[in-house]
C-alpha cells in the first residue's frame, strides 16, 4: 500500500506544534505513529482532506496543489499574526 511522507516545507510566525525538522508518516488509513514526530490537529484537516486521493495516485496538479512535479503542498488553518498568536505551516506531502 502506498504511504505519504508530510514533512514541513516553511513556517510562517510562530507554530507551537512543528519548528521545522518532523514529518507524519500515513500508511492506508492509519498515521504510522511510531514513524511519526508530532500530529497537529489544526493541519490534519487541510492533510486530511487530501491524502486519500494522494495515496491513490491522484496528480497533485489536477488537484491544485502543485504547479510542477510530484509532491502536493498544503497549509494548516491558522493564520496567524495578526488575527492569532500563532502561524501557519506549509507541509509537502510526497507519495512513496
Amino acid at each position: 500500500m502506498a504511504r505519504l511522507i508530510v514533512e514541513i516545507e516553511k513556517i510562517k510566525g510562530n507554530c507551537v506544534v512543528f519548528k521545522g525538522n518532523e514529518r507524519i508518516v500515513i500508511e492506508g488509513a492509519e498515521i504510522k505513529l511510531e514513524e511519526t514526530d508530532k500530529i497537529c490537529i489544526h493541519a490534519l484537516q487541510s492533510i486530511l482532506h487530501y491524502a486519500v486521493a494522494l495515496r491513490e495516485g491522484v496528480d497533485p496538479k489536477k488537484l491544485g496543489l502543485a504547479k510542477e512535479g510530484e509532491v502536493a503542498y498544503v497549509q494548516c488553518l491558522d493564520p496567524g499574526e495578526p488575527y492569532t498568536g500563532g502561524g501557519t505551516v506549509v507541509f509537502r506531502i510526497r507519495r512513496v
